[in-house]
């Protein structure tokens, strides 16, 4: 049985046009779509196609979507794209999603940033009932101090924060 439909493919070969066209705006109208799929790609490629202005967008796919799939590859793209204004809803992901899983990666993206800001969420996350949420707390954590004393390198500290 195949988990790709005629839709799907036929999509995908769309997205693929439009991917290699940088139409930001086309991929921005598929965060919402029905298919959870093109919404984890959608999310993923805005990421690709840069700038700081997309962090709004995959922001609220970490705040809204319904699948715990999409949001945890929301919270891992936001720490991809690294910027400060992803710190917020990460935090909020990190203290608030009812997921396990979407914390957990929420908190590594926290330390992929590298920001002192997340320290104190973070040490909160070290709370969190759940283990894999307080050991990728622990990470974080460890990457932020790692940048902040002695790192010189900043894409070694992004690549060994989590």
């Amino acid at each position: 049985m195949s988990v790709v439909t005629e839709d799907r493919l036929r999509l995908f070969s769309e997205m693929e046009e439009k991917y290699e066209q940088k139409d930001a705006d086309y991929f921005v109208k598929l965060i919402v779509h029905d298919d959870f799929v093109i919404r984890t790609r959608a999310t993923c490629i805005l990421v690709d196609l840069g700038g700081e202005d997309k962090v709004q967008h995959v922001a609220k796919v970490l705040r809204n979507d319904s699948n715990e799939l999409v949001r945890h590859e929301a919270a891992f793209s936001l720490g991809q794209m690294g910027y400060s204004s992803g710190i917020k809803p990460l935090e909020d992901a990190t203290k608030n999603d009812p997921s396990m899983f979407v914390r957990h990666e929420a908190a590594i993206a926290l330390g992929v940033i590298g920001s002192k800001e997340a320290i104190p969420t973070l040490e909160e996350a070290l709370k969190d009932p759940d283990k894999p949420v307080v050991e990728s707390a622990v990470v974080a954590l460890s990457n932020i101090d790692f940048m902040d004393k002695l790192s010189k390198n900043e894409k070694f500290a992004k690549l060994t924060g989590g």
